[in-house]
């Protein structure tokens, strides 16, 4: 068969509506399967748990490369994730809704002000935000300044996460997404929340940024190498 008439054919199988309906819920089987397996531990989980004591809701943020296990980060929290209008972001968001999550799609940057709306209205709803800030394409491990304006509107702290394994692969995607291997070791390590004044400048915003990208950057360097530092 030729390349394009495959490609077509891989085009036609992924819009079935019956693929479209059956595959979510098989992935999310299989990513219970795989978590299963994992031994995990966790680092700092008294970060959420400090401003949900409080009466806060969060804004949890993470690395898109970190983003196969995180629906089990906090398991029993209510949550909604923003996922991309992307073709493949349909697959993600049915997952993510098997998860029990509410799905508002779209971007916080780019021409996404119905979804920023939309997020909103989910965090007066009571709900935690999520949200992924080098999403949905990239540029990788770089914070857009979108969720630091929603942490801005809705006065929640933005509390970021990230996920290793001991045994992992990382794909040659635009991401580096990262697959646990099975019966791995497994992290979660969460960081200090921060806040973002409603009265925040510009300059202010994009500093927020910086410090956000800086600790999902450490975030992920620890949780890398926290199996090889001796734990």
């Amino acid at each position: 068969m030729e390349t394009s008439a495959l490609s077509r054919a891989v085009g036609a199988l992924r819009e079935d509506p019956r693929v479209v309906r059956i595959v979510p819920w098989v992935a999310a089987s299989v990513l219970r399967c795989l978590f299963g397996s994992l031994r995990v531990t966790h680092v700092d989980r008294e970060y959420p748990e400090r401003c949900w004591a409080r009466g806060e809701q969060i804004i949890v943020a993470f690395w898109h490369g970190r983003l196969l296990m995180m629906p089990f980060v906090y398991p029993g929290q209510p949550g909604a994730i923003l996922i991309s209008q992307h073709r493949d972001g349909e697959y993600i968001s049915r997952i993510a809704t098997v998860f029990g999550f509410d799905v508002v799609r779209g971007s916080a940057t780019r021409g996404g002000m119905r979804a920023v709306k939309q997020m909103i209205r989910a965090f007066r709803g009571r709900l935690n935000l999520v949200i992924t800030p080098d999403g949905p394409r990239g540029p990788r491990a770089k914070v857009k300044s979108g969720v630091i304006e929603m942490a801005r509107l809705t006065g929640a702290p933005i509390v970021p996460v990230s996920f290793s394994a001991s045994r992992r692969r990382l794909l040659k995607s635009w991401d580096a997404f990262l697959v646990p291997v099975p019966f791995s070791r497994a992290i979660y390590i969460w960081g200090e929340p921060i806040y973002v004044p409603r009265t925040a400048t510009s300059e202010e915003v994009a500093e927020r940024q910086k410090v956000l990208e800086a600790r999902l950057d450490l975030l992920t360097r620890k949780a890398d190498l926290y199996f090889t530092a001796g734990s």
